[in-house]
C-alpha cells in the first residue's frame, strides 16, 4: 500500500483556507480550476481580436491559443504547465471541457433541422457524397502511408477509418459562420454548401460511431455490431418515445410567454441523461447531446429560449476549454526531421485535394458555373470542432499517436485557415439592379413618390424617425410616402446569429419582412404608425459584420428603388446635453454609406426631435430651419424643407445666405471636399461654378413662388454676412429650432478649426458640437451625385427585374 501511494498522487481538495493559512491556492482544484478558466478565455480570445482583420472565425483563434499554451509553445516551459496545467488538475479541466462540448453539440443539433436534409436536392447530395467518399478513400491510402512512417505499430482497420473521417468532414458551424460573415449563407452557393454541409455533417457522425465501435479494447469481433446496434436503437428510442415529450413541452410554450423553468431543466437533464446512455453504449457521450439536438422541434420559442439560457455560457467559458484540452495533447516539436514534415505535407494535399477536387468535378457535372464550383470547393473543405473531437477521441483510445495527432491537427488549421480569404478572392458574387430614376428629393416631378430608407441602430432611435417620416408626409395621399425601416445589427459570434442571419437574409440579399405577426417591438413600432397615418412603412433586420453592413445599406436602398438613405448620427445626447461616441466602427459606417450611397443621404444628429415619444399627427407643431448657402446638397435640403411644410403642423423657415456683391462665401478660404473612402470615390472639391449659381438661383424662385402660395407655413429671410464670424453667429439664432436641414459640403470655410466628424461637413461638424444646441436637431443631407458615384455597389443593368415591391 505504501508503495501504490507513492507512486500515486492524492486527489486535489476542491478549495483550499486561503493564502493568510498558508495554503497555496494552485494546490485546489476549485482555484486553479478558475485560474485556467480565466487564463484560456483572455488569451483566446486576444487571439481572436489579432484574427479580426483576417476575417477569420473564432474558432481559429480558439485552436491557435490552445496550441500555443501547450507544449509546443509556451507550455514548453515546465515551471509554466506544472503551475497552471499540472497532471493532476487535466481530468477535472477535461470533464469541464467535456460538459460544455456536450452542450455546445446539443446546440449544433438544434442548427441542423433533418427535415431540410430530407429535402436535399440532387446537386447537394451529389456535392456531400463526393466530399465524402474521395477524401475518404485519399484518407485510407494517407494512413498506409503514416503507418509506415510516423505510426509504426498502429492498428490498421481503427487507423484506416479514423484517417478516413478526419480528412472526410466538413465543419457545419465554422462553415456556417464563414459564409455569413460573406453574406453568402442566404445565396445559391451559401445554400448548396449548407445543404452539403449537413448531410455531411450527419454521415460523419455515422463514420466516427463506426470508428468507435472498431477501437474497443475487446478482443471479441461481435463487440462492434452490438456497439452498432445498441446505437441505432438508442436513436430509434429518441425519435418514437423522447421526441413526443418535447414536442409536447415545445406546444405548451407559446409564443409571447415565458417558457417554464421545469421545461428547461428536463431538456437539459435529458441531454445529459442521453449522453449517458451513448457513453455506456460504447459511442462516445457527444453522440447523445447531438442526437437530443436533432429531435428538437424547431419552430416556436421553446428552442429559441433554451439557445438563450446556454448558448452565452457554453461557448464564451467552457468550449475554450476543450481546445486547450487538445492543445495540451497538441506537440508540434513532435514533428521532426523531413520524413514527418512530408507526411504533413502529403495529409495536408490529400486533405484539401480530395474535398476540392471531387466537390469542383461533381459540381461542374452538375453545370454549377466554374468560379461557384471553386467557392464550393473551398468552403467544402472547412474543417473545424468536430475535427478535433474525432482527433482527440483517435488520441485517448490510443488510435493516434503524438506525432500523428499534432499532423491532424495542423491540417485541420491550415484548412480551416485558407478557406475565407481564397473564397473572398476567387468569387464576390455580384450585385445587379434595375436602374431607377428618382435617386434625389429634388426632382422635375414633386408629385411622384418618395421612396426613404431610414436605418436605425437601437430603440432609441425609433421615435425620432417616427416624428420624423410622419414630418415628411406631408398633405399627400396614401402611397406617396414609402418609408423602409431597416434595423442595423452587428452578426455576433453566437451560433443562434446563424438562425437569425437565416430569418433576416434571402438570396444573399436583407430580407423585407412583409408579415404581420412579426414579435420584434422595433418593427411593431413602425407597423402600429403605419395603420394610424396614410404612410406605406415596411420594416427589416440587416444582420452583419460592422465593417460590410453599408454594403447592406446600399444595395437595399437601390433594390428598394430610394431617394434617400436616413442615417443616425454615431453620437448620441446625454442628459446633460454633450454628446457621447457610440463608437468608432458606426462613424466609419456613415462614411462609408455617404462614399458608396446611390442616392441622397441624410445624416440625423438626434438631439429629442419631437420628445421622446410618438407625437399624434393633430399634435405635430414643429419649427423647421434651412439655412442656404448654394450648392448641390443645400438645394437637397431646400427640396425637402419644402416637402415637409406641406404638412399643416410644420413651419419651415429659410435663411439664405448673401456675400457683399463681388465677394463668395467662402472669403478667401481654400474650399476642400470630404471623401470617406478615396480610393473607392472620386472627391468632389467644392467650388462656386455657374451651373451651381443658375441651379441655385432657379430653385430659390420656385422657392419663392411656393411661398407667395403658402405664406402661413412657408417663411424666407435673406441674411448679409460679411466673414464667418458673420454665419456663425446667425446660425446661432437658429439653435431653438426644433430641426434644422443643412447640405453637407456647402460652399464655405471651415467653422471650426477641428473636428472629429469631417463627413458632416463645415455647418454640419459646427452644429453637431455640444455648445450649439442641446434641443435642435440636426440633419445634415447630402444629394446623391452621378458623376462621383464610380465604383457602385450595385451595377445597373436595364434588362434587370425589379425587386422593388
Amino acid at each position: 500500500m505504501a508503495t501504490l501511494n507513492a507512486s500515486c498522487p492524492a486527489p486535489m481538495k476542491a478549495t483550499s483556507n486561503g493564502a493568510f493559512q498558508h495554503e497555496n491556492p494552485l494546490d485546489y482544484a476549485l482555484p486553479l480550476l478558475i485560474l485556467q478558466i480565466c487564463l484560456v478565455v483572455t488569451f483566446t480570445r486576444f487571439i481572436a481580436f489579432l484574427c479580426t482583420p483576417l476575417r477569420q472565425p473564432r474558432v481559429i483563434a480558439e485552436i491557435i491559443g490552445g496550441i500555443l499554451l501547450g507544449p509546443s509553445a509556451i507550455g514548453r516551459s515546465e515551471k509554466f504547465l506544472n503551475t497552471v496545467f499540472p497532471k493532476k488538475s487535466i481530468t477535472v479541466l477535461d470533464t469541464i471541457a467535456n460538459i460544455g462540448l456536450l452542450f455546445f453539440l446539443f446546440l449544433v443539433g438544434l442548427e441542423l433541422d433533418m427535415r431540410a436534409i430530407r429535402r436535399t436536392g440532387h446537386k447537394a447530395l451529389g456535392i456531400a457524397l463526393s466530399g465524402i467518399t474521395v477524401p475518404f478513400v485519399l484518407g485510407i491510402g494517407t494512413s498506409f502511408a503514416l503507418r509506415a512512417t510516423v505510426s509504426k505499430g498502429a492498428e490498421p482497420v481503427p487507423f484506416l477509418v479514423f484517417m478516413g473521417v478526419a480528412l472526410s468532414i466538413t465543419a457545419f458551424p465554422v462553415l456556417a459562420r464563414i459564409l455569413a460573415e460573406l453574406k453568402l449563407l442566404t445565396t445559391d452557393v451559401g445554400r448548396l454548401a449548407m445543404s452539403a454541409a449537413a448531410v455531411n455533417d450527419v454521415a460523419a457522425w455515422i463514420l466516427l460511431a463506426l470508428a468507435i465501435a472498431l477501437t474497443g479494447s475487446n478482443a471479441s469481433p461481435y463487440v462492434p455490431i452490438w456497439v452498432l446496434l445498441s446505437g441505432a436503437a438508442f436513436i430509434l428510442f429518441a425519435v418514437f418515445a423522447i421526441r413526443p415529450l418535447l414536442v409536447a413541452m415545445a406546444n405548451r410554450s407559446p409564443e409571447g410567454e415565458p417558457v417554464k423553468e421545469l421545461y428547461i431543466c428536463i431538456t437539459l437533464t435529458i441531454v445529459l441523461a442521453c449522453s449517458f446512455a451513448t457513453d455506456t453504449i460504447g459511442i462516445h457521450a457527444l453522440f447523445g447531446a447531438f442526437v437530443v439536438g436533432t429531435i428538437m422541434p424547431k419552430e416556436g420559442s421553446f428552442s429559441r429560449v433554451l439557445i438563450e439560457k446556454i448558448e452565452d455560457l457554453v461557448s464564451g467559458l467552457f468550449l475554450p476549454l476543450y481546445f486547450v484540452s487538445s492543445g495540451l495533447k497538441t506537440n508540434v516539436t513532435t514533428i521532426k526531421g523531413g520524413l514527418s514534415w512530408a507526411m504533413l505535407v502529403l495529409v495536408i494535399f490529400n486533405a484539401c485535394f480530395g474535398k476540392i477536387i471531387g466537390t469542383i468535378v461533381v459540381s461542374l457535372i452538375c453545370k454549377i458555373p466554374s468560379r461557384e464550383a471553386l467557392a464550393l470547393g473551398f468552403l467544402m473543405n472547412t474543417k473545424g470542432l468536430v475535427e478535433l473531437i474525432v482527433l482527440n477521441i483517435g488520441k485517448d483510445r490510443k488510435v493516434l499517436n503524438d506525432q500523428a495527432f499534432a499532423i491532424c491537427v495542423l491540417m485541420a488549421l491550415f484548412t480551416t485557415f485558407i478557406t475565407t480569404p481564397i473564397v473572398m478572392a476567387v468569387y464576390k458574387p455580384a450585385r445587379r439592379g434595375a436602374p431607377y430614376k428618382h435617386k434625389t428629393i429634388q426632382r422635375k416631378a414633386p408629385d411622384s413618390e418618395l421612396r426613404m430608407l431610414a436605418c436605425f441602430h437601437t430603440s432609441r432611435n425609433i421615435p425620432t424617425l417616427i416624428n420624423l417620416i410622419e414630418s415628411s408626409r406631408g398633405i399627400r395621399k396614401r402611397g406617396k410616402l414609402c418609408i423602409y425601416a431597416m434595423h442595423l445589427m452587428e452578426l455576433s459570434e453566437r451560433s443562434s446569429a446563424i438562425t437569425m442571419v437565416h430569418k433576416a437574409r434571402k438570396n444573399g440579399m436583407p430580407f423585407w419582412n412583409k408579415k404581420e405577426d412579426d414579435k420584434d417591438q422595433m418593427v411593431i413600432a413602425f407597423q402600429t404608425y403605419e395603420k394610424l397615418s396614410s404612410v406605406n412603412v415596411r420594416s427589416m433586420t440587416a444582420i452583419s459584420a460592422l465593417s460590410s453592413i453599408h454594403e447592406d445599406i446600399c444595395t437595399s436602398a437601390h433594390q428598394k428603388r430610394a431617394a434617400m438613405i436616413i442615417l443616425p448620427f454615431h453620437k448620441h445626447q446625454r442628459m446633460d446635453g454633450s454628446m457621447e461616441s457610440l463608437g468608432h466602427q458606426f462613424q466609419v459606417i456613415n462614411q462609408l454609406v455617404l462614399s458608396h450611397a446611390p442616392c441622397s443621404v441624410g445624416i440625423l444628429v438626434d438631439r429629442g426631435f419631437g420628445g421622446t415619444s410618438q407625437v399624434q399627427a393633430s399634435d405635430v407643431s414643429y419649427k423647421i430651419v434651412v439655412p442656404f448657402f448654394g450648392g448641390r446638397d443645400d438645394r437637397e435640403a431646400l427640396c425637402y424643407g419644402m416637402r415637409m411644410a406641406e404638412h399643416p403642423g410644420i413651419l419651415l423657415n429659410v435663411v439664405k445666405f448673401v456675400p457683399p456683391p463681388g465677394k463668395s462665401l467662402a472669403f478667401g478660404a481654400k474650399l476642400v471636399g470630404v471623401s470617406s473612402n478615396e480610393d473607392k470615390k472620386a472627391i468632389d472639391v467644392v467650388g462656386d461654378s455657374v451651373d451651381d449659381k443658375q441651379q441655385d438661383d432657379q430653385l430659390w424662385s420656385e422657392f419663392l413662388n411656393a411661398c407667395s402660395n403658402n405664406q402661413e407655413s412657408m417663411k424666407h429671410v435673406q441674411k448679409l454676412v460679411e466673414s464667418k464670424g458673420d454665419i456663425e453667429a446667425a446660425l446661432q439664432e437658429m439653435n431653438k429650432s426644433n430641426l434644422i436641414l443643412v447640405g453637407r459640403m456647402p460652399a464655405i470655410p471651415p467653422l471650426v478649426s477641428r473636428s472629429d466628424c469631417p463627413e458632416l461637413g463645415p455647418v454640419g461638424s459646427y452644429m453637431a458640437s455640444s455648445g450649439f444646441s442641446s434641443v435642435t436637431s440636426i440633419m445634415v443631407i447630402q444629394q446623391y451625385n452621378p458623376s462621383t458615384d464610380i465604383h457602385p455597389l450595385v451595377m445597373e443593368e436595364s434588362d434587370y427585374p425589379d425587386m422593388s415591391n
